[in-house]
């Protein structure tokens, strides 16, 4: 069975630094394991059973190349809710070794990073995602401010949440997180 895609996204339900790190998913089109893996990952959910079910998807179902890099993408995003960085760092990898133009693989697998205060080496992967491209960039600019904050650069991810925010106003965490900067002026 074959099963055409588009792009969606999750938020990481994880927290580092004090506020929610984002995980970019894959939509998945069709019937089947994958489409369950996929709504799982943008449904926001972290439990045990649907890594099960991703995982049973890419052992049993005929899945094109691109769905199989985007299937990898959506356990790995839920691994990465779980908290499993080698896990799901494991499945962006797979996905970029099937897929390597597949941006939300390089900006989780930059996540995980940030996840681990692996915070330059996260921020190296990212931008790698970003030149890419992602359907939901808003979410890369995200981690890469939590990236440069962890590393010190407060300017930078001031930036960065501010690109983060202009790109999706209604979304809460960037503004959170610029709320706790005081910009003086010279």
């Amino acid at each position: 069975m074959t099963h055409g895609s588009l792009f969606g996204v999750a938020v990481l339900a994880a927290t580092v630094l004090g506020g929610g790190a984002a995980g970019a998913s894959t939509l998945v089109i069709g019937g089947g394991a994958a489409k369950d893996c996929s709504n799982a990952a943008i449904e926001g959910r972290a439990d045990r059973n649907s890594v099960i079910t991703c995982t049973a998807a890419l052992e049993t179902e005929n899945l094109t190349f691109r769905d199989r890099a985007r299937t990898y993408v959506n356990r790995g995003v839920l691994q990465m809710r779980q908290r499993d960085f080698p896990s799901a760092r494991a499945d962006f990898d797979a996905a970029a070794k099937i897929d390597p133009e597949l941006g939300e693989a390089w900006v989780n697998r930059g996540a995980t990073y940030v996840g681990e205060e692996r915070y330059s080496e996260g921020r190296e992967q990212i931008d790698r995602g970003l030149a890419l491209g992602v359907k939901d960039p808003e979410k890369a600019w995200f981690n890469r401010a939590l990236a440069n904050e962890g590393l010190g650069d407060l300017a930078a991810a001031y930036r960065d949440y501010s690109k983060a925010a202009e790109l999706n106003p209604a979304w809460d965490a960037p503004r959170s997180e610029l709320a706790r900067f005081t910009v003086k002026r010279p």
